[in-house]
């Protein structure tokens, strides 16, 4: 590249919006907030998060909602593969930030975890404004189907190895109790999986409800792929704990009969 004045100019310097730290004076500031006159103390944790994320300080009541999502995104069972991983560093007594870094990576996948952001905001962010526009909801839904009339793969819809989910109910009573309204986004949402139970017994899973409302906040799918990107940590921190408290190695130990080897017999190395 010839022109290097725009890298030039960042040379030797850092620019940010996000904030900064004069260390051992106690000036601290986040989003031109002074972390320590203005925000501890006053402010939750998850209102912190999503300042630092969005640039925006959202109400307690949604910063509570988001932290009740949390809960219900990552529970105690180390059968949970981003789990697992944490509980195999724990048996190998490897550190909690390796072991729960690790499986924090095996979340982010399309399937399941915050890897299921972009495509469950994408939709219900498209259908609204298709809808908006004119087309019909059956339209808007079958047109993420691969062949016309097969039942459509939509991003926030169905869950890999259960019916339905029982999280919604939990979180639209927590919603209800913050007196947090049901806007556009959230409402088609309802819609969708009206359509999808009725035609394909297929219903709404909790990403696709927490994308949904979160756009009715205002919030892009990257803010909130940023802001869930640890969602899975708790049950990885419990899974890890566990395993690390029990004898070395006693997690998942397996004999060498356990594994089915279907590769080459035993044969002889072959001379140089």
């Amino acid at each position: 590249m010839d022109n290097v004045e725009f890298w030039d100019s960042n040379r030797k310097i850092i620019r940010s919006q996000a904030g900064g730290a004069r260390i051992g004076e106690g000036t601290a500031y986040s989003r031109g907030y002074s972390v320590l006159e203005e925000l501890v103390g006053e402010i939750s944790y998850f209102q912190m998060l999503v300042l630092n994320v969005t640039g925006n300080l959202v109400s307690r009541r949604l910063g509570e909602w988001i932290e009740a999502t949390f809960l219900c995104m990552s529970w105690p069972d180390s059968r949970i593969w981003c789990n697992q991983v944490g509980a195999f560093g724990g048996t190998t007594k490897a550190s909690p930030v390796s072991s729960v870094t690790a499986g924090i990576l095996a979340s982010d996948s399309k399937l399941y975890g915050p890897g299921t952001v972009r495509g469950a905001t994408h939709f219900i962010t498209s259908a609204l404004r298709r809808v908006n526009e004119g087309q019909t909801l059956e339209e808007v839904i079958y047109s993420h189907s691969r062949k016309p009339g097969a039942q459509p793969t939509i991003p926030g819809y169905a869950r890999p190895i259960a019916y339905g989910d029982e999280r919604i109910e939990a979180m639209e009573k927590v919603r209800k109790k913050l007196r947090l309204d049901c806007g556009p986004h959230l409402e088609l949402a309802f819609k969708v999986q009206e359509f999808l139970l009725d035609k394909h017994g297929e219903s709404m899973n909790l990403a696709g409800y927490i994308m949904a409302f979160l756009s009715d906040q205002g919030m892009t799918a990257e803010q909130i792929y940023r802001i869930y990107a640890l969602c899975v940590n708790n049950g990885i921190h419990a899974c890890y704990a566990e395993a690390y408290d029990n004898p070395p190695e006693s997690f998942l130990p397996l004999r060498c009969e356990d594994i089915e080897y279907t590769g080459h017999a035993p044969r002889p190395v072959p001379d140089k």
